[in-house]
């Protein structure tokens, strides 16, 4: 009967595996790297219609540049944004103010949720909503309206049945 050998490579497969398994693993922090933050959650305590602030380490983010306005964009809502006055305490602190109000009230942002941000620059924050359970809420939207910057004729997402 004829044996098979296999021959060891030395790389190391799985589990105590031998051989360069260290220079996988990613460099030590250093305080050198700037800090990126393009990614952060709101939870919704209070009211949701009232303005919200937002991570002091994003507006450290901005490092000074504190946009007068962001655009929002529902992650699943077509390619429509949403103007949102942005307002600075002085202090660092961010906060959404004048438009935040429409687009909760169109994306049914409540008591519970958790709001997902990721900025993908140009003061523009894509969102993601997620109900008390957390799970995502879905959205589609038929406007193809997009470059009218008015409220008032807000054609809202509509939760899919």
């Amino acid at each position: 009967m004829a044996s098979t050998s296999r021959t060891r490579t030395g790389r190391g497969r799985g589990r105590g595996g031998r051989g360069g398994g260290s220079s996988s693993l990613p460099p030590p922090p250093s305080s050198t790297l700037p800090l990126i933050i393009e990614e952060f959650f709101i939870v919704i305590y209070e009211d949701p219609l009232v303005k919200k602030a937002l991570p002091k380490k994003f507006a450290d983010y901005l490092d000074g540049q504190e946009p007068a306005k962001v655009y929002l964009r529902a992650a699943d809502c077509g390619p429509r944004l949403w103007t949102v006055e942005v307002l600075f305490d002085g202090q660092g602190q961010m906060y959404l103010d004048k438009g935040w109000e429409n687009f909760v009230i169109t994306h049914g942002v409540d008591f519970g949720c958790y709001v997902h941000f990721k900025y993908e620059g140009d003061d523009v924050l894509t969102v993601k909503v997620f109900d008390g359970t957390m799970c995502r809420k879905y959205y589609y939207s038929d406007d193809e309206d997009t470059d009218d910057e008015s409220d008032d004729d807000v054609k809202p997402c509509i939760h899919p049945l």
